[in-house]
């Protein structure tokens, strides 16, 4: 009997439903962490693996590159596997930027960065058939060169959303400077 008492005091008790209430309180925060973690974790992954699985099926097209194994090439001329990571490198790690920007809702706040990015990723599934498939050198050293505008451009309208995200370019226009360099040699070969 007297413990159907203390239970029933401590239930009437203001303490014990505030400290219930509390708790109610952080096990709702907690979940909600939770589900904002996972669609955080969610969305990375998208924007990671897009521009990845695009340069990886552009490479699986038109990577071969026979005309670009044919040619004679100075020393420091990346071989064929070298440029292939350095590609999937760059899209990885734009896509990331990406990542960073939009979960900023720079996106919305700068619709430029989106054009940008979105040019980026059209310039960098150009520049592989055209090189490496077609052997057009010259349309090589267009797209690499459109391709540093258009990571100039990433670079500061990123960095304007997410300080982070602005430098992540930089590796990334460091590459398409490097392709630019080297279609530039393949043209006066």
């Amino acid at each position: 009997m007297e413990s159907q008492n203390l239970k029933h005091r401590s239930r009437d008790d203001p303490r014990f439903a505030t400290t219930t209430s509390n708790e109610k309180n952080r096990a709702n925060r907690r979940e909600k962490r939770m589900a904002m973690a996972k669609r955080g974790l969610r969305s990375l992954v998208i924007a990671v693996s897009f521009p990845l699985s695009l340069t990886l099926l552009n490479i699986y097209l038109f990577g071969s590159g026979r005309g670009y194994a044919s040619l004679a090439k100075p020393f420091w001329f990346p071989p064929l596997w070298l440029l292939h990571t350095g590609c999937l490198a760059s899209s990885f790690v734009m896509g990331l930027s990406a990542w960073f920007v939009w979960v900023e809702g720079g996106f919305h706040v700068k619709p430029t960065a989106l054009s940008l990015y979105l040019g980026y990723l059209g310039l960098s599934m150009a520049w592989h058939p055209a090189v490496l498939w077609m052997g057009a050198s010259w349309a090589g050293l267009l797209v690499s060169l459109a391709m540093v505008g258009t990571l100039v451009g990433c670079s500061r309208d990123f960095g304007k959303v997410n300080p982070i995200a602005g430098n992540s370019v930089m590796p990334c226009l460091a590459w398409a400077a490097f392709l630019a360099t080297v279609n530039l040699k393949l043209v006066f070969l």
